[in-house]
């Protein structure tokens, strides 16, 4: 097609979902059936670049290597070591600068392999998009999509980037890695209010979700970091560190000790030199065994190997800890707070327990399904006139009904 501009340029904040699918197609200048063409595509993407999520700015490995010693600890330890090297004690500072360098190789390890489970949201993108061009439809790599291509969607693809919907049948799309939402979504061409969420944006289906069922088109309207999945990856890159309770109570410790040592040392240090009168290298060899002597430096190596021990048990469990003091903090949580039911259960809330004036009851079920009991003391519990009068009640504050519906052999609330 013969595109020389876009009628209206591609804007970040353009609200795709509250306009009507023809009106998007107008703005991105594109025709459903024809497509872009070759040079509309070019020049479309060296102005909006490829469809791939950007890396944020890292360290290297050695710069990320020396930053494990960026604590107080490991600048006594190292301090330690090196005093004991000037007194000439090449044991005792080979296994204290031993000490150091191994906290430091464990922590950079683990903090390897946090990023490398960080770095899998960048696959979340599929790798290849079934899209229209010239009239006909072809496979591309997905980071060769521009805003404006025509994309077709079907049962299992991964969706290439965010896609203003023209064209659905039946089409249904899983969201929970972006919403949290654990069903398939229905899908419509209806345009959604400016300020919905993007759970509710029906029009619209999202880079790195999936297809669950039907077939669909769309007009791709955002790509790389311009997408709700590229947004959410920059907000991960950004994230800035923050002291946990376990440094901060380290940190303390390091500078009371350190505070410590230096008292003892400048005391012991002129007692020796003006009141005994003794050789300044005799003090001074004194006053440093006696400030190495303070220093804790099994510490450091203690604190490491337990917070690795955590680590490793999480990881076990499947909880991903990007920096070793962070297992103290996850270890602490005692309430998880969440406004997704979904993202944590079937999405199923049941009564498991009923108190009246007179008793406690327990209540049996499964889920959703209509069979269930009500116990008192273990045994099923006969006609009582309180548990009928707290059923009515129950029933008469809302509007909820149980029916049989949805997949083969469940049973789905509705309103």
């Amino acid at each position: 097609m013969d595109a020389a501009t876009i009628a209206e340029p591609v804007s970040k904040v353009t609200t795709w979902h509250a306009i009507a699918a023809d009106e998007a197609l107008r703005r991105l200048n594109t025709d459903p059936k024809k497509g872009l063409d070759a040079s509309e595509v070019s020049r479309r993407r060296s102005k909006y670049g490829s469809n791939r999520l950007p890396e944020g700015k890292r360290q290297g490995p050695f710069m990320r290597l020396l930053f494990q010693f960026n604590n107080i600890l490991a600048y006594v330890l190292l301090a330690a070591g090196f005093i004991k090297l000037m007194v000439s004690l090449w044991l005792d500072a080979a296994i204290i600068l031993g000490v150091a360098i191994i906290n430091a190789l464990l922590s950079f390890i683990q903090e390897g392999k946090a990023e490398k489970a960080l770095d899998s949201i960048s696959k979340m993108l599929s790798a290849d998009a079934r899209t229209v061009r010239d009239g006909e439809t072809r496979m591309v790599p997905a980071e060769d999509l521009v805003p404006g291509d025509i994309v077709l969607l079907e049962s299992g693809d991964r969706i290439p980037a965010d896609v203003r919907l023209v064209e659905v049948k039946n089409l249904r799309t899983e969201e929970a890695a972006l919403t949290g939402e654990s069903v398939p979504i229905d899908k419509t061409i209806d345009a959604t209010a400016e300020k919905s969420t993007v759970g509710d944006r029906e029009g619209m289906a999202f880079s790195g979700t999936l297809v669950a069922s039907g077939r669909g088109t769309g007009v791709v309207v955002a790509t790389g970091a311009n997408t709700e999945l590229g947004r959410i990856n920059q907000m991960m890159t950004a994230v800035s560190v923050l002291e946990t309770p376990l440094l901060r109570q380290i940190k303390k410790f390091g500078y009371a000790i350190t505070a410590v040592i230096g008292v003892v040392t400048v005391i012991v240090f002129a007692y020796e030199r003006w009141v005994r009168g003794l050789d300044f290298i005799e003090i001074f060899q004194a006053a440093v065994s006696i400030a190495v002597s303070i220093i804790p430096e099994g510490l450091p190596a203690l604190v490491t190997i337990t917070l690795a021990i955590g680590v490793q048990r999480m990881a076990q469990r499947h909880a991903i800890i990007r920096r070793l003091p962070a297992v103290e903090t996850l270890g602490s949580v005692s309430r998880i707070c969440s406004d997704k039911t979904g993202t944590l259960t079937l999405m199923e809330m049941m009564v498991v327990s009923l108190v009246t004036a007179e008793s406690a009851y327990t209540v049996i079920g499964d889920g959703y399904s209509p069979e269930g009991q009500v116990l008192s003391d273990g045994k099923p519990e006969g006609e009582d006139p309180v548990l009928k009068l707290m059923a009515r009640v129950s029933i008469l504050c809302n509007d909820a009904e149980i029916r049989l519906a949805g997949d083969p052999g469940g049973c789905s609330w509705g309103a």
